[in-house]
C-alpha cells in the first residue's frame, strides 16, 4: 500500500508538471500572438503610407517637370549653373592646394647648396602652370555646361510650353489624383487590418480556450496534493520561513524569517559579510538552503515551494536577477544581450527550429521587438547594435537590468544595481527602478550599500547581521532603530566611573 501511495504521488505530480507545462505554453502563445497583432498591425500600416508615399512623389515629379517645361529655361540655367560651377571650383581649389603643398615640401627638402634662384624658379613656374592648366578646365567646363543647354533649348523649340491655365489643371488632376489613391489604399488598410484582427482574435480565443481548460485541470490536481498546498496572505508574493544557510561552521543564514508584498520595493540592508547575497542564492536556488522554507506565489496566482525548483527552473516562475558583478557578454550586440535573455520564451520545439517554421520566425519578429521597446525605456535605443565592449559602466547597468524586463519578470532581484555609479546616475537609477516597478507591474527585491538610494526609493526595508534578523519597516523606523545603528556604526563603549 505504502509503495502504491508513492507511485501515485509521484504519477501526480509528474501530471502537474504536465499541466503547469501546457498552461505556460498556451499562455506565452496567447501573449505572442497578442503582440504579434500589433507588429502585423503596424506593418499594414507601413506598407499603405510607403504607397500613398511613392504616389505622391510620382505626382510632384510629374508637375514639377511639367513647371520646368513652362518656366524661363535660361533663368533656371544661370541658377541652377552658379551652385554647380561653385561646387566644381572647389574642387579644383582643393586639387591646386595638394599641388601647391607639394611644391612647398620640394622646396623645404632642397639642401642650403640647391636652394638656387633657378630651382625654386622652376618649382614655382610648374605651380603656375598648374594653377593656369585649372582655370582652363574650369572654363572648358563652364563651356560644355552652356553647349549642353543650348542643345537642350533646340530641342525645347519643337515642344509647346504649357500655359499657366494648362498648369493649373494639371495640378488639380494630381491633387485629385492623390486623393483618390491615398483614399482606395485607406480602405484597402481598413479591409486587410478587420480581416487580420478578427483571424487573430479567433486564433487567441481559441488559445485561450486551450489555456482555460489546462488552467481548470491544474487546480482540480492541486487541491489534491495536501501536502504540497501552502497558503500565502492575500497580497504577498515572497515569503522566507526559518531560512537557514551553513558552510560549515559558518552561519551565513540563521533562521530568517520574512514577507515580500506584491508590488512593493524591498529592501535588505546590513553590513559587509551579513548574508544579503546569500539570501538572494537561496530565493535563485542557487545555494540549497541548509533548512526553511521559500514559497512564492508565482504568475499563475500559484503558491510555489522554491525549495523544490532546479536553478534553471526558478525563471519559469518569474523570478529574475543581477549580480553584483556585471554578466554581460561583451562580445556580442547590446540587442543581442537582450535576445540571450529572452531564450527561455521560446515554446518553439526542436523541430520547428531545425525546419524554421513560420510560428518560429513569428516569435523571433515579437520578440525582437519587445527587445527593442524595451531598449527605448531604458534609454539605450542608441546602442542598439554597438558590441557591449568598450561602454560607459553605467550604460553596461542598464543592459543588466533590461535583461532582466526581456524575462517577463514577476520578481525582480537586484544585487547592489548602484555600485561603481556616481550621484547622478544613481538619482536616475532610483526613477528607473519606480518606473520599472509601475510599467512593469513587478515587485522589487533591492540589496544594495549606498542608503540614500535604499531610503529613497524602498517601501519596505530589511536589515540583517550575521544571517539574523535585526529590523523591519519603513525608512525612518530602520534609521531610527538602535540596533541597526549598532550594527553599521558599533556600539558606543560603556565609560567606567
Amino acid at each position: 500500500m505504502a509503495l502504491k501511495n508513492k507511485v501515485m504521488a509521484y504519477l501526480l505530480s509528474k501530471y502537474v508538471d504536465f499541466l503547469t507545462q501546457r498552461v505556460t505554453f498556451y499562455k506565452s502563445r496567447t501573449s505572442l500572438y497578442a503582440d504579434f497583432e500589433v507588429e502585423h498591425l503596424k506593418d499594414i500600416d507601413d506598407a499603405a503610407n510607403r504607397k500613398i508615399e511613392l504616389r505622391i512623389a510620382k505626382n510632384a515629379r510629374l508637375y514639377a517637370t511639367a513647371d520646368y517645361e513652362a518656366s524661363d529655361k535660361k533663368e533656371v540655367f544661370e541658377g541652377t549653373s552658379k551652385l554647380q560651377i561653385a561646387a566644381y571650383q572647389k574642387k579644383l581649389r582643393m586639387r591646386y592646394r595638394i599641388e601647391r603643398e607639394k611644391a612647398r615640401r620640394a622646396i623645404a627638402k632642397l639642401t642650403e647648396e640647391d636652394k638656387s634662384g633657378e630651382q625654386i624658379k622652376l618649382i614655382d613656374q610648374n605651380l603656375a602652370s598648374f594653377e593656369a592648366s585649372l582655370a582652363e578646365e574650369l572654363e572648358a567646363y563652364k563651356a560644355k555646361r552652356h553647349i549642353a543647354f543650348e542643345k537642350s533649348l533646340e530641342r525645347d523649340l519643337s515642344k509647346a510650353k504649357p500655359t499657366a491655365q494648362e498648369l493649373e489643371a494639371l495640378k488639380s488632376r494630381l491633387t485629385a489624383d492623390n486623393e483618390t489613391y491615398t483614399a482606395a489604399v485607406n480602405a484597402k488598410r481598413e479591409a486587410k487590418r478587420a480581416k487580420f484582427v478578427r483571424s487573430n482574435k479567433a486564433r487567441i480565443a481559441k488559445l485561450e480556450g486551450k489555456l482555460n481548460n489546462f488552467q481548470a485541470k491544474l487546480k482540480v490536481q492541486l487541491e489534491r496534493i495536501q501536502q504540497d498546498s501552502y497558503a500565502l496572505p492575500e497580497g504577498v508574493i515572497l515569503r522566507a520561513e526559518n531560512l537557514c544557510m551553513f558552510f560549515g561552521g559558518v552561519k551565513a543564514v540563521n533562521d530568517l524569517t520574512f514577507d515580500v508584498k506584491q508590488g512593493e520595493i524591498f529592501g535588505l540592508i546590513g553590513p559587509n559579510g551579513a548574508g544579503k547575497t546569500t539570501v538572494f542564492n537561496c530565493i535563485t536556488q542557487f545555494n540549497k538552503p541548509t533548512s526553511g522554507h521559500l514559497y512564492l506565489r508565482n504568475r499563475l496566482d500559484e503558491v510555489v515551494n522554491l525549495n523544490k525548483l532546479a536553478v534553471h527552473n526558478v525563471i519559469l516562475q518569474g523570478i529574475v536577477r543581477t549580480f553584483q558583478n556585471l554578466e554581460v557578454v561583451k562580445e556580442v550586440s547590446v540587442l543581442d544581450n537582450l535576445l540571450i535573455a529572452a531564450h527561455r520564451q521560446y515554446q518553439s520545439n526542436f523541430f520547428v527550429h531545425m525546419l524554421h517554421l513560420p510560428i518560429l520566425r513569428l516569435e523571433e519578429k515579437v520578440i525582437r521587438a519587445r527587445a527593442d521597446k524595451i531598449l527605448a525605456f531604458m534609454g539605450l535605443s542608441l546602442y542598439r547594435d554597438w558590441y557591449a565592449w568598450g561602454l560607459p559602466y553605467g550604460v553596461l547597468k542598464k543592459i543588466e537590468i533590461a535583461r532582466t524586463l526581456m524575462a517577463d519578470p514577476h520578481l525582480i532581484i537586484l544585487d547592489e544595481p548602484a555600485a561603481g555609479l556616481n550621484d547622478s546616475e544613481t538619482v536616475e537609477l532610483a526613477n528607473l527602478i519606480r518606473r520599472i516597478r509601475d510599467e512593469y507591474k513587478c515587485t522589487i527585491l533591492l540589496v544594495e550599500h549606498d542608503m540614500g538610494l535604499v531610503m529613497d526609493v524602498c517601501d519596505n526595508i530589511l536589515a540583517i547581521s550575521f544571517g539574523k534578523k535585526l529590523a523591519q519597516g519603513s525608512a525612518k523606523e530602520i534609521q531610527s532603530n538602535k540596533d541597526v545603528q549598532a550594527a553599521y556604526l558599533g556600539a558606543p563603549e560603556e565609560v567606567e566611573r
